[in-house]
């Protein structure tokens, strides 16, 4: 009985322990937890300086408010006025190069004139109008006729060149005989084709005639005159019908003619010419009224040439068979004193095969460049070396 007594209070004490270990552990948790507390005075109430600033902050600390991120906008910058106004005359501009575009390109079509057969027509031959005719660029080809005169005999040799400049004009007489040789070559080729939508082709040609004293030995058989005459032209192809004739070319040329001496010889002007042509069958037509281009007085080689070479020339081609007429006819359009200007007859036949003769008659002011102002008449005989159409 002891025994159990013993045991039975050993027992006791050891649940007591364990009550006693679990009290203390549970009272250290509460210390150590993060309370809340009540009020401030709680909070001073706190032995330790450590639990007592824990306790403040956690009593006055605001709570943590998590924000949803801010979206990003992307700023949105309102067209300036001009910037508007730029696009707006941007838009302009190229709505009307697109009606000038669709405009020029329509010039073929426009009128009433019968379809042409582009391996007959003249012009379309010379000018490679119609689409069918196009042979691409940069093909040379003949320009102005192309001829060698071993005879060309003139009624009255200009022996003192003279102008309104003094410094051109001549005071000692040279030595001429009436009868030389002249030649001419004249190309051209095709630049840029279709410029404006199916239409407009640029071309550019060069042509250069020359007068050559071969017969005058006493004076070394010198060139007495050559005639330099680079230019480009903006051909448009047209169809319509002008009192029978259908006009089928339009154009523009910038031109420039010289002879390349110095003064008191030396002749140039430059001129803008504009271009209409005509044609029928084997008969074709060229109008060609032009604008000099002024220039400054005491530079100007000869001031009055437009009053002798004129303003404008017309130019007629007639083939019969194998023969080649052609008549160009020019004048200054002023009456008077002024109403001056040339006409000038050009003949190419066949000889044998492809040989073929030339014969040239021309009368009237401005035979070249050095006899402007003078009045004569040439006549000349050789052979055409390439046809015009």
């Amino acid at each position: 009985m002891a025994f159990k007594s013993f045991e039975r209070r050993y027992l006791e004490l050891g649940v007591l322990t364990i009550l006693g270990s679990l009290t203390t552990s549970l009272a250290n948790a509460e210390a150590t937890a993060p309370a809340s507390p009540a009020s401030a005075e709680a909070c001073v109430a706190l032995a330790s300086n450590a639990d007592r600033l824990a306790c403040y902050d956690r009593l006055f600390k605001a709570p943590t408010i998590i924000q949803p991120p801010t979206p990003v906008v992307e700023p949105v910058l309102a067209a300036s006025p001009v910037m508007v106004e730029r696009e707006n005359e941007q838009t302009q501009l190229e709505s009307l190069k697109d009606k000038v575009v669709q405009k020029v390109s329509d010039l073929h079509i426009l009128g009433a004139a019968p379809k042409f057969d582009p391996t007959v027509s003249l012009l379309d031959r010379r000018w490679e109008l119609s689409e069918e005719s196009k042979l691409g660029v940069w093909n040379i080809r003949a320009y102005q006729p192309v001829y060698l005169l071993p005879v060309f005999w003139t009624s009255n040799k200009n022996e003192f060149p003279n102008s309104p400049n003094p410094q051109n004009t001549v005071e000692d007489k040279q030595d001429l005989t009436s009868a030389e040789a002249k030649f001419q070559i004249s190309l051209k080729t095709k630049a840029w084709e279709n410029i404006f939508g199916n239409n407009g082709d640029l071309w550019v040609g060069y042509t250069q005639s020359s007068r050559w004293q071969v017969y005058n030995s006493e004076e070394s058989r010198p060139f007495r005159e050559t005639n330099y005459e680079p230019e480009a032209s903006l051909m448009f192809r047209t169809n319509y019908n002008v009192l029978g004739l259908n006009a089928r070319l339009l154009g523009v040329t910038l031109n420039h003619q010289s002879n390349g001496r110095s003064d008191p010889l030396s002749r140039s002007w430059n001129r803008v010419i504009f271009n209409f042509g005509f044609e029928k069958d084997n008969f074709a037509l060229m109008l060609r009224p032009w604008y000099r281009v002024e220039e400054d007085a005491k530079d100007d080689n000869n001031p009055d040439i437009k009053d002798y070479i004129g303003r404008g020339d017309l130019t007629a081609f007639y083939r019969h068979k194998q023969n080649d007429f052609s008549l160009m006819l020019r004048h200054s359009l002023k009456g008077g004193d002024r109403s001056n200007g040339a006409v000038q007859f050009d003949w190419a036949f066949p000889i044998k095969d492809k040989l073929r003769g030339h014969f040239q008659i021309f009368d009237g002011y401005g035979e070249s460049l050095i006899d402007y102002n003078h009045r004569a008449t040439y006549v000349g005989l050789g052979v055409s070396l390439m046809n015009l159409y």
